[in-house]
């Protein structure tokens, strides 16, 4: 079934976006997703709604599917602080997402995600300007999620070097 969707305004993006954030800490991010569709149907590269969709993305990990979605996203957003803090936000709830799913490999893959966000944070930390902590922050928490989960670890030399890039179903998670 097809329908045409109706546009919104202009003038409505303020309080749309603010529903989106809404939305978000309701832990309704398929709404949220909405939300910036639709304020991206009629300004494309609105950074607020880019930003704001790519969370709301990865609000959604439970599959690689929504992280493949939210590195599109990723692709449009302008600014190199915001391009490698944003990537670091897609590794990390990856590697989050791997805990909360388990499985064969999780705390490997999820040692691998947290590392790739730990290196975006990095990144993102060079740009950033003074008072702007929020990598550090980021960088932080990964640092402690790994220091105190015993489970996320590298992959041991017995086991296939590729074992992080792989979930249960064998799909690849860098394709994510």
């Amino acid at each position: 079934m097809h329908f045409e969707l109706k546009s919104i305004s202009e003038q409505s993006i303020p309080e749309a976006l603010a529903k989106v954030e809404r939305y978000r800490l309701l832990n309704e991010p398929s709404l949220a997703e909405s939300i910036c569709l639709d304020i991206l149907a009629i300004v494309p590269d609105h950074q607020q709604a880019l930003i704001s969709l790519l969370l709301a993305r990865t609000d959604q990990f439970h599959s690689h599917e929504h992280a493949k979605a939210a590195r599109e996203v990723l692709a449009q957003i302008k600014g190199n602080y915001e391009r490698a803090y944003y990537e670091g936000i897609i590794w990390e709830r990856l590697g989050n997402a791997r805990i909360r799913n388990g499985g064969a490999g999780a705390g490997a893959s999820a040692y691998h995600a947290l590392r790739e966000a730990m290196d975006g944070y990095e990144k993102a930390m060079n740009f950033a300007i003074p008072g702007n902590d929020d990598a550090i922050l980021r960088w932080n928490t990964c640092a402690r999620m790994i220091m105190q989960n015993p489970d996320i670890r590298p992959a041991r030399e017995n086991e296939p070097s590729q074992a992080w890039e792989r979930d249960e179903a064998g799909s690849r998670i860098a394709d994510a």
